[in-house]
Order: structure tokens, then C-alpha cells, then sequence
């Protein structure tokens, strides 16, 4: 087992200070840092700087072999070479995100587009019959940090029909080589009172629960990541 894990922090809201996702996510790798001092954290904020989206020139020169692609490829590929190196080294990958109409919001599903690669993050070989991409990476996990202005997406809320951040995120996971997954959410941003207080203030208390039960197996060896 290895002697530290390293953490690659992924951050999705396109607010600052005022982010409650965010917020959670510090909360999340401040737990960390305590116990942790000594572990490599990774900071990517997608939110205030969003990769770019991709497009006809990047797809060709991402399926264009790498011995072959001219240097207008390499460069168009060179952020994603960095933010796929920076998910290669990650043990444990961090997400805080809101939910935006729904989804996720642009800049993350950009990340996204950016590390999910052929012969990158993924293989594809038709001799696999109807499930040909294979994941190259495994044994990460995920956490999921997230907020919302509604209420009722999770656990077969009211709103679960329409919850569509985390269910794309955990399909998705699968090429960041994710094996298991914890999620923590924050609710009722949009109506306030005291239900959205009593959210927030169970969402962290939950980060430290979460953090600490994650420390626990990683001491008694118990494979973690």
C-alpha cells in the first residue's frame, strides 16, 4: 500500500466565495489535510478557468496516432494530455459541483470531454462485440460534493426523475477508473429557511464523517483506492 494517496480536487462552480459546493469540497480536503498532512493535493477549478470545448479539429487529432499527429495537433491536445496526467495520478478524485438546470454545469462536462480520450483513459476494440470501450485506469475513488436550488433528487425524491448530475457523473466514472463512489448533498438552495440551513450544516458534518471513516479503512489497510 502506498504511502500517500494523492488527491486531485476538481472544483465545477462558476461562483466564487458565495459557492456552496465549493465550500463543501474545502471542507472535504481541509479533513484531509489534518489527517493527512503529507499527501500530494491536486486543485483543478474548472469553474473559474472552464477548458475549452471540443471540437472537429480536436476529435481528429485525438484519434490521429500520436506518432503521426503534426504539431497544430499537440497543441490542441496539450491541455488534455496535462488534465488526463493530472487524473492518472489521482488515488482519490475529488468533485464539487453544482447542479445547473439539472445537469452539470458546462465546464465540467468540458473537463470531461477533455479526459475521457481513446487509448488515454479508454480502449475501444469491436472484437469486444457490443461493449467495446474498456477503462485503462482503475482503483480510484470518487467523492461527490453537490448542490442544488431544489429539493428531492436523491434517495427516490420527488425529483429523482430529474436529477441529472450525478447519474451522468457515475456513468462517466467509469473511464476516470472509479471503483466506488460517496456522495454528499446540499439542498433547497432556492427556498432557504431553516431546511436549507439544517442542509448545509448536515452536508459537512457528513464531510467529516465521510473523511473519517475513509481514514479509518486506509490505517487498517483495508484497501481503500
Amino acid at each position: 500500500m502506498s504511502s500517500t494517496y494523492t488527491v486531485l480536487c476538481i472544483n465545477a462552480s462558476a461562483r466564487g466565495e458565495s459557492s456552496l459546493s465549493r465550500a463543501l469540497g474545502d471542507h472535504f480536503t481541509d479533513e484531509w489535510r489534518v489527517r493527512w498532512p503529507h499527501d500530494p493535493l491536486l486543485r483543478r477549478d474548472v469553474g473559474l478557468s472552464p477548458p475549452p470545448a471540443i471540437s472537429e479539429d480536436w476529435i481528429a487529432a485525438a484519434f490521429t496516432p500520436r506518432a503521426e499527429r503534426t504539431r497544430s495537433q499537440q497543441r490542441l491536445l496539450a491541455l488534455s494530455d496535462t488534465l488526463i496526467s493530472e487524473l492518472r495520478r489521482a488515488d482519490l478524485l475529488l468533485i464539487a459541483t453544482p447542479m445547473y438546470n439539472y445537469g452539470m454545469p458546462s465546464a465540467l462536462k468540458a473537463w470531461i470531454d477533455q479526459v475521457i480520450r481513446i487509448n488515454e483513459t479508454f480502449t475501444f476494440d469491436l472484437a469486444r462485440g457490443d461493449w467495446p470501450l474498456e477503462p485503462i485506469f482503475a482503483g480510484k475513488s470518487l467523492v461527490l460534493l453537490t448542490s442544488s436550488g431544489e429539493f428531492g433528487f436523491f434517495s427516490n425524491g420527488p425529483r429523482s426523475h430529474m436529477e441529472h448530475l450525478t447519474s451522468h457523473l457515475r456513468t462517466c466514472s467509469r473511464y476516470f477508473g472509479v471503483n466506488e463512489t460517496f456522495h454528499i448533498a446540499i439542498e433547497y438552495q432556492e427556498f432557504g429557511g431553516e431546511r436549507h440551513r439544517r442542509s448545509i450544516k448536515d452536508a459537512h458534518n457528513e464531510v467529516v464523517r465521510l473523511v473519517e471513516n475513509l481514514s479509518m479503512r486506509r490505517n487498517v489497510g483495508s484497501g481503500m483506492m
